[in-house]
């Protein structure tokens, strides 16, 4: 992942991009926007663009309406919560009858269906629309919400997808197995002692019912913001940083097939896995016939994966991932975060430049679409994260670090002592983006299970302090082994 050109943006602005702090930005405004004003931030997450923007028939059911009014209606304390849980109660008739394929039309929405019909056609090209549009918003609509965790977000974890397939390349971090064994070792530390730490404690209260399911929130790592307090902890140049970056990548690629796995958004379709096949064929096609921009491969064989993936019951956000390492790239890697990548021409890495900022942008956008809990959503899922996060991670980094030094004989880098491994175990902590994702996918009804992990997802910042007080304790000097 190389940075911004700094010749090209101003350097306030250039630091905004090159630190992730749209996201926390976005972050606190909805921090701040839910619990000054609640309804107005659900109105808002929930808005459906679908029908006030693009005309198609209104979903009888916003996900504000039912599910959080019937979570939350009575923490909020207004007297729009007694009518949202009346909605709740007639829920599993709704559902019964309008299937989660075929979004219900209001009667408002049927009343005005002669504008609708003047502007989507003939009535065989408004029934084709309509299949569209039902097959790729569903039920829900087409939400703000939806449109920036499924649509979007796929720009996201399209360019961790690619800092995961160039790690494997030749000159990268994960492409010597000799190399990468010990972290790839703590990778597994930093993802298995997460989980069982939530899912002991989840017994241990009895609530394993509820919130079991959010066994991977824990297991995330933030690349960004563990990078930029790992420089902070060890400064530049240490071994200590390639071994987290290395660590963080391993993690992303874990956490994709969680993701991938653990959480579909709909029952399992495989079938529709045929057109993700279409969609990598139609790339290999592309790339022999040359075609060097990369909007020939998001526009065509990315909207295809990317249905497919929807279709398949798989989160879409996933979706671009599988076109990846067929799109024209260079053959080896010179480094996450390394500058010289700026240079350098091939289709993938143009499409990382390209969309490096907008991605910053949308990641504002989540943000504010993800992050709006009220602060006494504070219950048993948010230090169950916690647990996960803080306890987890160190401990289950540092003891696969030494069961792989000490049982299997393998090496821990030049420099680096325990006091490090514990040190960036701690930073590794540091959940937020992947975090709070998982945390949608893993509760994707909004209430107060989901708002409660959200809220263990976003204090997982609390780990950069404490990594660095638990460093300076340690001996853990910037420069210094």
């Amino acid at each position: 992942m190389s940075h911004s050109s700094p010749s090209r943006i101003p350097r306030p602005i250039a630091f905004l991009f090159e630190n992730s702090l749209f996201l926390v930005a976005g972050a606190v405004a909805a921090l701040l926007w839910a619990n000054l004003s609640p309804d107005s931030y659900h109105r808002f997450v929930h808005f459906d663009l679908g029908h006030h923007v693009l005309g198609m028939p209104a979903v009888e059911h916003a996900e504000h309406g039912e599910e959080h009014g019937a979570g939350q209606g009575a923490e909020h304390g207004n007297g729009h919560a007694e009518e949202l849980d009346a909605g709740h109660e007639d829920e599993p008739g709704a559902e019964s009858a309008a299937p989660a394929a075929s979004p219900a039309v209001s009667p408002a929405a049927q009343g005005d269906g002669e504008s609708h019909g003047a502007t989507a056609g003939s009535p065989s090209e408004r029934s084709l629309l309509q299949i569209l549009y039902n097959a790729v918003s569903g039920s829900h609509g087409l939400t703000v919400h939806f449109v920036i965790n499924d649509f979007l977000m796929a720009l996201f974890f399209a360019i961790a997808g690619k800092e995961v397939w160039e790690s494997l390349l030749p000159g990268g971090a994960l492409a010597n197995p000799r190399k990468a064994a010990t972290p790839l070792m703590a990778t597994l530390g930093g993802v298995v002692g997460p989980a069982l730490i939530y899912l002991a404690g989840a017994a241990a209260l009895g609530q394993m019912a509820t919130l079991g399911r959010g066994w991977a929130i824990p297991c995330a790592t933030d690349i960004a913001f563990s990078y930029l307090v790992a420089r902070l902890v060890f400064g530049n140049g240490h071994p200590a940083i390639a071994f987290l970056l290395l660590l963080a990548i391993a993690d992303d690629a874990a956490g994709l097939v969680i993701l991938a796995v653990f959480y579909p958004q709909e029952p399992l379709q495989p079938a529709w896995f045929l057109l993700t096949l279409l969609a990598i064929g139609l790339t290999i096609g592309f790339k022999k016939l040359r075609l060097h921009s990369f909007w020939w491969y998001l526009l065509i064989p990315g909207i295809i994966s990317w249905l497919s993936f929807k279709m398949a019951g798989v989160h879409a956000a996933l979706g671009l991932v599988p076109i990846i390492p067929f799109i024209p790239h260079a053959h080896t890697d010179l480094g996450i975060f390394a500058r010289e990548e700026l240079n350098r021409t091939d289709t993938l890495n143009e499409f990382e430049h390209w969309w490096k900022n907008p991605v910053e942008l949308i990641l504002g956008l989540f943000g504010l679409a993800n992050a709006g809990v009220v602060f006494s959503s504070v219950g048993a899922g948010t230090w169950l994260v916690l647990g996960g996060l803080l306890l987890g991670k160190p401990i289950g980094i540092t003891l696969l670090t030494w069961i792989s030094e000490k049982l299997l004989g393998l090496e821990v880098p030049a420099g680096m002592r325990y006091k490090h491994v514990i040190s960036l175990g701690m930073i590794a902590a540091i959940g937020f983006t992947v975090a709070l994702f998982v945390s949608t996918a893993a509760f994707p009804q909004t209430g107060p299970v989901q708002d409660s992990v959200k809220m263990g997802a976003l204090a997982s910042f609390l780990a950069a302090p404490i990594a660095i007080v638990l460093a300076r304790l340690l001996g853990v000097r910037p420069g210094t082994q």
